[in-house]
């Protein structure tokens, strides 16, 4: 197995590993702090306003937070989000993360067939046992026939 070159995984021994994950550019911590700050100056400018006489801007600017703060939290929820595929032994194991909720399935990587054999950019379908899940979905669409022919080649090498 050493001899094999991987661009997607990672190898540690005998253990092939893929961790495909979004790409996002601020992590739940970066926007907690952001929007703290906009809190901050969003609510001391309202409060100006409120003891100059523009009893309305306060109000605007409480509401404009509320739905700031739930858009971050829809963002947030889904910013972890990734999919964990891995050979341990003779198994396959697949972990997708989808907004805190963990999917997982275990295959024997003997039986484990790898789908599509096409270039058409659709999900990758691993399946065996009469299960099937779909990986790939943080791969652009035109690296995943690599990642599908990468998994096949690791299975093989077992």
């Amino acid at each position: 197995m050493s001899n094999l070159v991987f661009r997607f995984a990672t190898v540690q021994g005998q253990n092939i590993q893929w961790f495909l994950r979004r790409n996002c550019s601020i992590t739940p911590a970066q926007l907690g702090l952001l929007y703290a700050s906009l809190c901050i100056v969003s609510l001391g400018i309202g409060t100006a306003f409120w003891f100059l006489g523009a009893t309305l801007i306060l109000p605007f600017a409480w509401v404009e937070l509320i739905a700031v703060g739930a858009a971050f939290l829809v963002y947030a929820r889904h910013a972890t989000d990734g999919e964990r595929i891995y050979l341990a032994g003779p198994q396959l194991v697949v972990e997708l993360d989808n907004g805190g909720k963990m999917q997982r399935a275990e295959f024997r990587r003997e039986w484990v067939r790898v789908e599509p054999r096409s270039g058409d950019g659709s999900l990758i379908e691993l399946s065996a046992q009469g299960r099937s899940i779909n990986v790939g979905r943080y791969v652009r669409p035109e690296l995943r026939p690599a990642l599908a022919q990468e998994i096949r080649m690791a299975l093989r090498s077992g």
